[in-house]
């Protein structure tokens, strides 16, 4: 019962990142209406992908990677495609939150030296010290991550407690300006409930516990979209949709956001409290995608050349890729984030898709099985394809850019 409860606060911590600040404006032109539809449908989707992945590890050895599961059904192509789109998207997430802890740790810091040489060693110092509870092990982290999560809920209360009396309900009735705007929005919601590439190590932790694995999924993913929810209705409710669109014009960042909430709330304290919400936030989910990280090259290293490294050695293969990125090429991980959305919606939907339509046809008979046939297998596969596809639709000028 313990590990589950860890497992689960893994599960939602790893979603909750500072992705979430952005949602607002990401869904300002679409009102709250259609954006609680939007949530509640992704969530549904990514919920039943997630548990596809636990029907799979039944047919598995507990600590097998996700590299290892495609090997299993579709041979060496597999395991080569399936493990470089979960490293390059687990890479790129990498990247961008070292980038930002290194940013928030610097904003914070006197300055004793040049604004780059700061930067630079506040990237290096976030990531040795948060990288250090990964290298030590899941069970660490897992007792780490709960005083981080407990202390950002209790953050997010007290920015909703100052939000919640300010809301309107005429707010709250606003229409998109442009339905198509839904579709756009699709890839920033659909990755605000990416923990999938923790499913390797949260399995490993359980034991391989199919019960356990089942409740962290669904009961950790319900935790982050009633979070989202309320988040949602506490910034819709006080910004008027034409107040939300001149923020965007101004400032379309977090900062423009919060200062336009402590203007209407006419509380200061609330910037100071998003600020650590987000620094927590951003904490739990590198922590979460650093652990799937390191089980992903683990497991790459034991089952494909038949190396079993140490962890010190495994974390600095993990964390050194996207410090070097930090330092030296940092438009070189906003391009591959940029993509990591694709990278995304083919490892969270089409692979688990296929592998248990794979798994289906060898294991007739598993214990347990997710409900929905070939059919809906066949239909989510779609929708993950339509989800990938929405980017290059947006670039090429046929749907609505948004931001996020």
């Amino acid at each position: 019962m313990n590990k589950t409860l860890g497992s689960t606060l893994i599960t939602s911590g790893t979603m909750i990142g500072a992705g979430m600040l952005a949602m607002p404006l990401t869904s300002a032109g679409i009102g709250f209406t259609f954006t609680v539809v939007l949530l509640c449908a992704l969530w549904v989707l990514l919920t039943y992908s997630a548990l596809l992945f636990v029907e799979v590890y039944q047919t598995a050895e507990y600590d097998a990677g996700i590299g290892t599961l495609a090997a299993q059904y579709f041979g060496k192509t597999g395991r080569i495609v399936a493990t470089t789109v979960l490293m390059i998207f687990l890479f790129a997430l990498l990247a961008a939150y070292v980038t930002g802890g290194g940013s928030i740790l610097a904003s914070t810091l006197p300055d004793f030296t040049s604004p780059e040489l700061k930067m630079k060693g506040s990237i290096l110092a976030f990531t040795l010290f948060f990288g250090m509870f990964v290298v030590i092990g899941t069970k660490i982290v897992d007792g780490f991550n709960r005083i981080l999560f407990f202390t950002m809920i209790a953050a997010l209360f007290i920015v909703l407690g100052l939000m919640i009396p300010e809301i309107k309900v005429d707010n709250l009735m606003a229409m998109p300006i442009d339905n198509a705007l839904l579709i756009s929005a699709c890839p920033v919601f659909f990755t605000a409930f990416g923990f999938h590439g923790s499913i390797p190590c949260l399995n490993k932790y359980l034991e391989g516990d199919v019960k356990a694995l089942r409740i962290s999924i669904i009961v950790g993913s319900a935790i982050t979209l009633i979070g989202y929810l309320l988040w949602q209705f506490s910034t819709h409710g006080v910004l008027s949709q034409t107040r939300f669109l001149e923020i965007l014009n101004n400032d379309p960042t977090l900062n423009g956001l919060v200062e336009a909430v402590r203007l209407i709330t006419g509380s200061s304290m609330i910037a100071t409290v998003v600020k650590v919400f987000s620094a927590l936030a951003l904490i739990t989910s590198f922590l979460g995608v650093a652990l799937g990280l390191l089980e992903c090259i683990e497991d790459l290293l034991k089952r494909a050349f038949n190396i079993n490294a140490n962890r010190l050695f495994l974390g600095f293969l993990t964390f050194l890729p996207p410090l070097l990125f930090a330092f030296f090429y940092p438009e070189g991980f906003i391009l591959a984030l940029g993509y990591a959305g694709q990278m995304f919606a083919f490892y969270a939907v089409v692979l688990p898709a296929a592998l248990v339509w794979k798994a289906r046809q060898q294991h007739p008979n598993l214990p347990y099985r997710v409900p929905g046939g070939s059919g809906l297998l066949l239909l989510v596969s779609i929708l993950g394809i339509i989800i990938v596809s929405i980017p290059f639709l947006i670039k090429l000028g046929y749907l609505p850019v948004v931001v996020g």
